[in-house]
C-alpha cells in the first residue's frame, strides 16, 4: 500500500512540474530561449541616428537577440565591411552571403546575411545602378523568406553628376520591391562621406541624397543616418559640407581590420573601434525594423 501511495505522489509531482520545465519559444524571459521571441512587430518608422548608440545600449539582452531570428540581408561594399566588423565586435555577427545563397538563417538564430556586390554580383564600387540590380535580383529571389532589406551605396557611387538619376532609380527600386513583397521592412542608408570636402569628391551630392531619403521614406521605413553618425552630426565640416570625422577614420590609431588605414583624403572606411560604437545604431535600426 504505501509503495502504491509513494509512486502516486510522484506522479503528482511530475505532472505539476513538466510545464514549467517545458520552454515557451516567445517568452523574452525565458533562460532556455536567449534571444527571445522572433515574431515581428509593426516596426518603428523614422531616423536613427547618433542617439541609436545609447538606445540599443538600453535594450534587454533577449530584445537585442530578437534580430537574430530575423531574415535580414545587408548589401555594401568596403564601409558595409567595417559596419560589420562592428556587429560582430557587439555580439551580433552577419553571416557571409554569397552569389546565389539563401536568406534563411533565423530559424537557426542566424538570420543576419551580409554580402559585398563584388562576390555577390561582381559589382565594383561606382556603379550605383548594378548595385540596385542586384539588389533586387536577390529581394526577388528570396521574397519567400525575406523580412529586412538593408542597401548602403559606396561614398563612390554617389556624385554632383548622378545624385539625381540616383534617386529616381533607388525610388523605382523600393517601390517595385514594395510592391512585391508587402510584408518585407526596408532599412535604407545615408551615403557614406569621405574626408575630403572638394566639390569632386561629392559629400555634398552624398548629403543630398542622404536628406532626401530622410525626407521621402520617414513615415514609412526606418533610416539609418551614417552620415550624422560619421560627421558626429555636422560637427565635422567645411563650408558646410559634411565630411567623416577624423576619430571615425581608419588612421593608425584606429585601423580597420578589413580596409587598414585610408591613403588619402578621398576615402572614408570607418576604424575599429569607431565602427563598433556606430554598429549599434546599425543594429538599432533592424530591431526598429521589426520590433
Amino acid at each position: 500500500m504505501k509503495k502504491i501511495l509513494l509512486l502516486g505522489a510522484l506522479m503528482g509531482t511530475l505532472s505539476c512540474s513538466s510545464p514549467s520545465e517545458t520552454p515557451d519559444p516567445n517568452n523574452t524571459n525565458n533562460p532556455s530561449n536567449p534571444t527571445g521571441s522572433n515574431t515581428m512587430g509593426k516596426g518603428q518608422a523614422g531616423v536613427v541616428g547618433t542617439a541609436g548608440i545609447a538606445e540599443w545600449d538600453k535594450l534587454s539582452a533577449s530584445e537585442k537577440g530578437r534580430i537574430m531570428g530575423w531574415n535580414a540581408l545587408f548589401l555594401h561594399q568596403s564601409v558595409g565591411q567595417d559596419l560589420e566588423e562592428g556587429c560582430k565586435a557587439n555580439g551580433y555577427a552577419f553571416d557571409y552571403y554569397g552569389k546565389g545563397d539563401k536568406t534563411d538563417g533565423a530559424a537557426s538564430g542566424k538570420g543576419l546575411k551580409g554580402g559585398i556586390f563584388v562576390d555577390v554580383g561582381g559589382i565594383p564600387n561606382g556603379n550605383p545602378y548594378e548595385k540596385m540590380r542586384v539588389f533586387r535580383e536577390n529581394a526577388t529571389r528570396n521574397k519567400d523568406l525575406l523580412q529586412v532589406m538593408i542597401l548602403k551605396f559606396g561614398y563612390a557611387d554617389i556624385q554632383d553628376d548622378n545624385f539625381e538619376k540616383v534617386k529616381t532609380e533607388y525610388k523605382v527600386l523600393i517601390d517595385a520591391l514594395r510592391a512585391q513583397s508587402p510584408q518585407l521592412r526596408f532599412v535604407h542608408v545615408t551615403p557614406p562621406l569621405v574626408y575630403s570636402t572638394a566639390a569632386y569628391e561629392g559629400n555634398a551630392a552624398k548629403m543630398k541624397v542622404g536628406q532626401w531619403m530622410k525626407e521621402t521614406f520617414k513615415t514609412t521605413d526606418v533610416i539609418f543616418d551614417l552620415q550624422e553618425l560619421e560627421s558626429n552630426n555636422g560637427a565635422c565640416q567645411q563650408n558646410n559640407v559634411w565630411r567623416i570625422c577624423p576619430e571615425n577614420r581608419n588612421t593608425a590609431s584606429d585601423p580597420s581590420d578589413v580596409n587598414g588605414i585610408d591613403s588619402s583624403d578621398g576615402q572614408g572606411h570607418i576604424g575599429k573601434k569607431a565602427a563598433q560604437r556606430i554598429s549599434k545604431a546599425l543594429l538599432m535600426s533592424i530591431y526598429n525594423a521589426g520590433k
